[in-house]
């Protein structure tokens, strides 16, 4: 089974993606595979380069130029994000090969990003607004406008709520939601023919 896990910062998917761990089951950053294809896909890199001439300096991005250029510039941004989708993508393919019993892609660009048609199930982990910014403070080190302004610039919960399967809301401690997670992830039925999706 293979679940899409995705929902805004600071909701608590981190504790979600430990009860899978947990339950043995693989989990893929989506955001770690972005860093980490930063520094090996020439191919991605190339292609950055050719759309935002001078942001790639000796086969490094210079992501402070580029973030400079697409958070000012909305097309600019939508046309990274069809650059660096589909390299991901096709990353978490290679990932997924030999396909394990139970594995989870985390991402908050699961449907922009094209990841949800991978998915058996898609599950939005969601908190109160009070409950993120706390976490933030405490996660973080920033200030609570700079917590703010970071939730208010994602998609708001209602986004999450309608385009996944599921909804996980985290509204206690990190031990009571980790246990809340480990009985959901179990109770959720195995899917033993799963028809390839593309």
């Amino acid at each position: 089974m293979i679940i899409g896990i995705t929902g805004g910062t600071g909701c608590g998917k981190t504790t979600a993606l430990q009860a899978i761990r947990q339950l043995g089951g693989m989990v893929i950053d989506c955001d770690a595979v972005y860093h980490r294809l930063l520094q090996t896909d020439k191919e991605m890199l190339r292609a950055i380069e050719t759309r935002f001439p001078g942001v790639v300096d000796g086969g490094m991005l210079d992501r402070k130029k580029l973030a400079g250029i697409v958070f000012s510039q909305e097309q600019a941004l939508r046309d990274l994000n069809a650059i660096t989708h589909i390299a991901v993508k096709q990353e978490v393919l290679r990932l997924l090969q030999d396909t394990p019993p139970l594995a989870a892609i985390d991402a908050i660009e699961l449907f922009d990003g094209n990841l949800a048609p991978l998915c058996d199930v898609t599950v939005a982990v969601t908190a109160s607004e009070k409950d993120r910014i706390a976490r933030l403070l405490n996660r973080d080190g920033i200030d609570r406008a700079q917590a703010t302004a970071r939730i208010r610039a994602q998609k708001p919960e209602a986004y999450f709520r309608r385009m996944c399967d599921y909804v996980l809301e985290n509204s206690g401690t990190a031990e009571d939601f980790l246990e809340k997670c480990l009985v959901f992830f179990k109770n959720l039925t195995i899917i033993k023919e799963r028809p390839v999706k593309e």
